[in-house]
């Protein structure tokens, strides 16, 4: 019996993950649990037996998403230019953001402590994954010393959550980061239209 029942737990787990994807795509970070329980055919005391926080259940909506990225942050450590590798690798996470409702949710650092970022295990996995770009970004004089990926990270959640509801939530995303990347000062060269 116990067998039967380990069984069904992951078959309720997958179930009710599917849903929630799904329902995280259609509703973002506000997707109902109740409606996700009905969706998926089992009580609200399952999903969050499975799920004890709206944040478990976009950690788990999420992983996909936070593998692929952390495997991109991977590929571009070895590129030549160190500063392009990062703001490519941060490009890609306000995309996977901006298309993946309730990620930038899932990225909000939360708690005062120093440690509170790893009480986050999406937070955790983008930072360590990018922590190598941004070292590499610093050696070469790239980017300032003292700037953390838990900073870049912030920024880029700041700009996701910001523009979500434009018309254009990409571009609004994308032009608002390369703004950010470039200053304010017209001297840098850099214009935020691309």
């Amino acid at each position: 019996m116990p067998e039967r029942q380990r069984a069904d737990a992951r078959r309720n787990y997958a179930r009710i993950l599917a849903v929630a994807e799904a329902e995280v795509a259609a509703h973002g970070v506000g997707a109902s649990l109740e409606q996700i329980a009905r969706t998926a055919e089992v009580g609200s005391a399952t999903v969050r037996r499975h799920f004890p926080t709206r944040r478990a259940l976009l950690e788990a909506v999420s992983r996909k998403q936070m593998e692929a990225l952390c495997a991109r942050a991977e590929a571009l450590t070895g590129e030549s230019d160190s500063r392009s590798a990062l703001l490519e690798w941060l490009s890609d996470v306000i995309a996977y953001s901006v298309s993946a409702r309730g990620l930038a949710a899932a990225l909000v650092y939360e708690g005062a402590g120093p440690d509170s970022v790893h009480e986050n295990s999406c937070s955790a996995a983008i930072e360590e994954a990018g922590t190598p770009l941004l070292r590499r970004a610093v050696q070469d004089g790239a980017v300032a010393p003292g700037i953390t990926v838990a900073d870049l990270i912030t920024l880029v959640v700041g700009i996701v959550l910001a523009t979500e509801h434009h018309p254009d939530p990409g571009a609004s995303a994308d032009r608002l980061f390369r703004l950010s990347v470039a200053g304010l000062s017209p001297r840098n060269g850099a214009s935020p239209q691309g």
